[in-house]
């Protein structure tokens, strides 16, 4: 479970990062799901954008996605979100306490 200050830090990183994976119509299959466990994995920061076309709330989505990769939910504006998972080959965010 993130703190607040650990959410806020992460926002922030989120704020520079390109969105690189999406969602469409057939809302999260286990491609899309492999695409991000394969960017957390590695970057463990990823952002996500629903396409207009999909039907389901964007936080619903990600809440669903972070529970599916064992991740963190840290924020959703407008119809992007991001999720963070710590990778335990070797951690790349240093988290504030």
């Amino acid at each position: 479970m993130l703190t607040g200050k650990q959410r806020s830090y992460l926002k922030s990183l989120s704020n520079g990062l390109d969105t690189t994976v999406y969602i469409g119509k057939n809302e999260l299959t286990d491609t899309v799901l492999g695409e991000m466990a394969d960017y957390l994995r590695v970057h463990e920061l990823v952002k996500v954008k629903v396409q207009d076309n999909v039907d389901l709330p964007v936080k619903e989505l990600a809440n669903e996605a972070a529970r599916a990769l064992k991740a963190e939910y840290v924020q959703a504006i407008g119809r992007r979100f991001v999720l963070y998972k710590k990778s335990d080959e070797a951690p790349v965010i240093v988290l504030p306490r």
